[in-house]
């Protein structure tokens, strides 16, 4: 400690990391919320044919991809969406939140370290499961709103890759934290530099390229399930 101000953190990637989410499950859920069954199945097929794009940009370049998919939001009327980001949390997210995410979390918060979510998700997507979890700090980027709607771009850079190294390291400064003493989980190569930007870092169910780099670093790799309830968490 130094003051009454911690000197250890925990961040959490969210999307593949703390549930089997991605960023097209919010989007999907928000425009289909209104359509009538057979608009929204034909609005599904014309989407999965679009998903196959963001598939291969995602192996490019996460964040990339979240740029030109978060142009998908453009148009849309903001106060409708805002009023719908608690349901999106309670009918997409939280059944695929995994139980050992949560009891990581628990334990972390139990060893007296700040907990702290960095995604490139919208803010106003995490802002329930935030609350619902009592997480004061969340790193996440906005969307621009003009005149009631969504412009489709993001207020920053994405937050991936080394925008979230960078983003971490300024809460630590911010803060007094000292990232060699935190933890940090992730679970796709594009968290790589999030990880390495802490003494402790933790991969969750990853993606090939980052298992590769947490076998040859000795990194913990964690296997979580949406219906298991236990798993590994650190002391």
């Amino acid at each position: 400690m130094s003051g009454d101000r911690a000197r250890s953190a925990v961040f959490f990637d969210v999307d593949g990391t703390m549930a089997k989410t991605t960023i097209v499950h919010y989007y999907a859920y928000f425009r289909q919320k209104r359509m009538s069954t057979l608009a929204a199945l034909c609005w599904r097929t014309v989407f999965l044919m679009k998903c196959v794009y963001f598939l291969v940009m995602d192996k490019i370049d996460r964040g990339r991809l979240n740029e030109i998919f978060y142009r998908s939001y453009a148009g849309l009327h903001a106060a409708d969406i805002f009023a719908q980001a608690h349901d999106c949390h309670r009918d997409v997210m939280q059944p695929k939140c995994f139980p050992e995410a949560i009891k990581c979390i628990e334990d972390h918060r139990a060893a007296g370290r700040l907990i702290v979510l960095v995604t490139g998700s919208i803010d106003f997507i995490i802002a329930p499961l935030a609350s619902q979890l009592s997480i004061e700090h969340v790193l996440a980027p906005s969307l621009v709103v003009r005149d009631g709607r969504f412009t489709g771009a993001l207020d920053s850079i994405p937050v991936s890759g080394e925008e979230k190294a960078r983003r971490m390291r300024c809460f630590a400064d911010q803060h007094d934290v000292d990232l060699t003493a935190c933890h940090a989980y992730g679970d796709s190569i594009a968290d790589l530099p999030m990880l390495q930007a802490v003494g402790n870092p933790h991969v969750v169910n990853p993606d090939r390229d980052l298992l590769r780099a947490a076998t040859q670093a000795h990194w913990p790799v964690h296997r979580w399930t949406v219906d298991s309830i236990s798993g590994n968490t650190p002391s």
